[in-house]
């Protein structure tokens, strides 16, 4: 495995910038040069354009990790783990662990800003005599980790999408849509090619999409927060409920366990914060805007989920009819038992599912940079 050859038919990167030429560039330029020398030392030639921005990337962080939509398609798990405690604690608990990650990954993306990630960092970082197989070992993880975190996505968008649909009820109180298993697959078979169509051909459009995925999570949540706690047809919990009540009703024993077990949920919302180091060749000044959007990002989303689940903790139903529902999906039960509306519980809906296929699209992408790098 010898990473630190190159190809020999580079293109016109074959010598390292001179520094008296770096220090008269332009900034722009500067950046431009600095970060083709990063790929040139590495053994690489430059095959990406550096097209994003420092809010680019810091917007596609955010959309990579879609808390909105990771908290919502995964809430049963803490909801049978305790409850709200468990919610809104554990959120924040992970939130601070993954922050620590974000950090110490940051400052080592800072070093090596290459799409091979975490692969590259290991082979630079290893003892010479292990460097070779624990990067391979690395690699084929980080590759297959990727891809199999954005096929979660696309499941857990059809699923969630599925589980929307069914907020609507026939005459005798049934779903409206019980989906059979092909019907399932299939749904999941659509967003999936539409996610890797997007991708493949609209690079130029994702960073603008990004933009605009960021701004209706926003309202989207600003939306839920506000018809939720002012309608509340079926009542409010008290302060001391929404943040303090314990109660597993998982199975799982001890009751520290249960908690335990409830952290996936907020695990999984936070579980792409590494994914944006596949990205740092088409970042100008990758070095320093990659780690500020990692850390950057982690506390925005911590802050985002946590003012997205306190308001439907507030206006929590009874867990036991939420598990029970056969939406399979708590987000949708809580709307429409807290607007009284199946209707309004859909609308609220739409900017998390659009979400979710917006982060699909941007794991996609994620994923095919690693499976590049990891490829050449």
């Amino acid at each position: 495995m010898e990473l630190n050859t190159g190809h020999n038919d580079r293109p016109e990167m074959t010598k390292l910038a001179d520094p008296e030429d770096l220090d008269r560039a332009p900034s722009a330029q500067r950046y431009s040069l600095h970060s083709a020398d990063d790929s040139v030392r590495a053994g690489y030639s430059a095959q990406l354009t550096r097209s994003r921005s420092t809010l680019g990337v810091t917007f596609m962080s955010f959309v990579l990790a879609s808390v909105p939509y990771g908290l919502s398609t995964t809430l049963i798990y803490p909801l049978t783990g305790g409850g709200p405690s468990t919610v809104l604690w554990g959120w924040l608990l992970v939130c601070s662990l993954m922050l620590c990650v974000a950090v110490s990954l940051g400052e080592i993306t800072s070093v090596y800003p290459l799409a091979g990630g975490v692969y590259y960092q290991t082979f630079m970082l290893a003892p010479s005599r292990w460097r070779a197989p624990i990067a391979w070992v690395t690699g084929w993880s980080f590759t297959l980790g990727n891809i199999i975190i954005t096929l979660s996505v696309n499941f857990g968008t059809t699923l969630f999408l599925i589980g929307c649909i069914n907020v609507f009820r026939d005459e005798t109180g049934a779903a409206v849509f019980a989906a059979e298993a092909w019907q399932t697959y299939l749904i999941f078979l659509f967003i999936t090619l539409l996610c890797n169509t997007v991708s493949a051909l609209g690079n130029r459009w994702l960073p603008i999409l990004d933009m605009v995925a960021v701004v209706m999570t926003f309202l989207g949540v600003g939306a839920i927060m506000v018809c939720v706690l002012v309608i509340a047809k079926a009542g409010r919990h008290s302060a001391r409920y929404s943040f303090g009540e314990f109660e597993p009703t998982s199975g799982w024993q001890p009751s520290g366990w249960a908690f335990c077990v409830g952290l996936l949920h907020a695990a999984y919302a936070t579980s792409a914060t590494g994914m944006i180091t596949s990205m740092c060749e088409e970042v100008c000044e990758p070095r320093t805007q990659v780690p500020k959007a990692m850390v950057g990002t982690i506390m925005l989303n911590a802050f985002c989920g946590f003012v997205f689940l306190v308001p439907l903790m507030f206006v929590l139903p009874n867990i036991a009819s939420i598990v029970s529902d056969s939406s399979g999906q708590p987000l949708p039960v809580i709307l429409r038992s807290a607007i009284g509306s199946p209707g309004g519980a859909f609308a609220l809906c739409v900017p998390i599912i659009v979400l979710g296929v917006v982060c699909g699209i941007g794991c996609t992408t994620a994923a095919s940079r690693c499976a590049f790098a990891f490829a050449r």
